[in-house]
């Protein structure tokens, strides 16, 4: 407890040193990425250029906080479009890094791209340590010498896997690291701030990192035309007036027998875990292509966690070029009619039109989710739900007589989602039609947008 304590002290107090981990594809850099922060934060597998983007993550080493950046597998030579995209991110978080991790398979020959990228990091001048992987075994260790000819003077051979090596790593960084730097009053601020976790999902190719970048005003997330670009999930932190959005650009979800690659399998399970773990999801349609079956899947995923929900319609400039009176060629509402009838069960979600690519229509997302942030926290006293309760009339909700029960009263025993107990005279199941009629009333009476509505039953006795 009092190392914890002392760690949040020393994080308000400062802004923690900064590692990046770097070298080419599938020499373990995830694995130690996630064995420093202590959890599957990365996607590791093994299959080469799993990870694209930048991945951040927190950890205390004897009593000093760090912040630790895995980046994607470096070729510095390679001119395709997501490679040099990789490249372009593993340099962001270059220059965020007051110390470098190079790591190299310690179970191959030293390789062109090991010799490029070790000339480029000793040009950064920034503390540099080199760690030969994959040595799972004290046998091995003297196979690390043959690295030294990349000339980064301080070698350790580890295995990130078995967690071998990397203590005397990280002793090691400790002391060429930087100090901490006092925060400023903006930092400040925003680690004061109430923090709103903002979940971006949607199927593969329909805008998700385009959305990312235009919320965070940067060039967060890699962005291509080849659908499963992204596969771990990249987050990025917002301050606007005195709230913080924590914005997570999740991988495409697709069907199990759609993904083929383990990275892809893997990907769908990770966008699925940072969804739960969100307050709002942002479900991302292609408005080109309309609302299809997968996307009310992918909703029926978000709704069924208890997810506040808003349903983003990108590129909605594909579909209104101008006619000759100047009206666009499609019309919202009736699209919004079209969406609503395949997410019939999203009759509560706003629907925001926007054309991320342009930037058109991000601040009245902005705007959304914090109204939505509001309605999720959002609690009724159980003497106003009282007095509603009074008011409604049950015999409209077309239930069977069968299924009917007696209300005594009702109260609201949770926020985010909003929770409602309501207490009968029978311990019995609401039948759905009835409990549909009775959240609609809530809605009706109090709000509650964006969000969906949860109402169990107790028997009064």
């Amino acid at each position: 407890m009092k190392k914890a304590e002392d760690m949040e002290k020393h994080t308000a107090a400062a802004v923690p040193a900064t590692i990046a981990i770097v070298g080419r594809p599938n020499v373990g850099k995830s694995t130690l990425f996630n064995r420093i922060v202590g959890s599957r934060r990365s996607i590791v597998g093994n299959e080469p250029g799993i990870t694209r983007d930048r991945i951040y993550g927190l950890t205390d080493w004897n009593g000093r906080e760090l912040r630790v950046i895995d980046t994607g597998g470096i070729l510095p030579g390679d001119k395709e479009l997501i490679p040099a995209e990789i490249f372009r991110q593993a340099k962001v978080g270059l220059e965020e890094a007051g110390a470098v991790i190079l790591v190299v398979d310690g179970r191959s020959e030293v390789a062109a791209p090991d010799v490029d990228l070790a000339r480029l990091l000793l040009r950064s001048g920034k503390p540099l340590f080199l760690a030969v992987n994959k040595l799972d075994t004290p046998k091995l260790d003297a196979t690390a010498e043959d690295f030294r000819r990349l000339g980064i003077r301080d070698l350790f051979p580890i295995s990130a896997e078995h967690g071998t090596g990397v203590a005397e790593l990280l002793d090691a960084l400790l002391e060429k690291l930087p100090a901490a730097r006092p925060l400023n009053a903006y930092q400040e601020t925003a680690q004061a701030a109430e923090e709103t976790r903002v979940a971006i999902i949607g199927r593969p190719n329909v805008g998700k990192s385009t959305l990312l970048n235009q919320l965070t005003q940067s060039e967060r997330a890699i962005v291509s035309p080849v659908p499963g670009t992204t596969r771990d999930s990249v987050d990025e932190v917002v301050l606007r007036g005195t709230h913080r959005y924590r914005f997570i650009d999740t991988a495409g979800i697709r069907r199990k027998g759609k993904t083929k690659l383990m990275a892809e399998k893997l990907s769908v399970v990770m966008a699925r875990k940072h969804l739960e773990a969100a307050d709002i999801a942002l479900l991302v349609v292609d408005a080109s292509q309309g609302v299809t079956a997968s996307d009310a899947t992918i909703a029926g995923y978000a709704h069924e966690s208890g997810r506040s929900l808003i349903v983003i319609v990108n590129k909605w400039d594909l579909l209104t070029t101008n006619r000759k009176d100047g009206r666009p060629a499609a019309e919202k509402n009736i699209f919004e009619q079209q969406a609503r009838r395949v997410l019939k069960f999203l009759n509560y979600a706003p629907m925001v039109f926007a054309a991320a690519a342009e930037g058109k229509g991000i601040e009245q997302v902005f705007q959304v989710i914090a109204r939505v942030a509001a309605e999720r926290r959002k609690r009724i006293s159980t003497s106003e739900m009282n007095r509603f309760l009074e008011q409604v009339d049950f015999q409209r909700a077309g239930v069977p007589a069968s299924r009917r029960v007696r209300t005594y009263y009702m109260t609201q025993a949770s926020v985010a989602p909003p929770t409602f107990i309501l207490f009968t005279d029978r311990n019995i199941k609401l039948h759905f039609s009835y409990e549909r009629f009775l959240e609609n009333q809530i809605r009706r009476k109090f709000g509650f947008v964006g969000t969906p509505i949860w109402i169990k039953t107790r028997p009064k006795t």
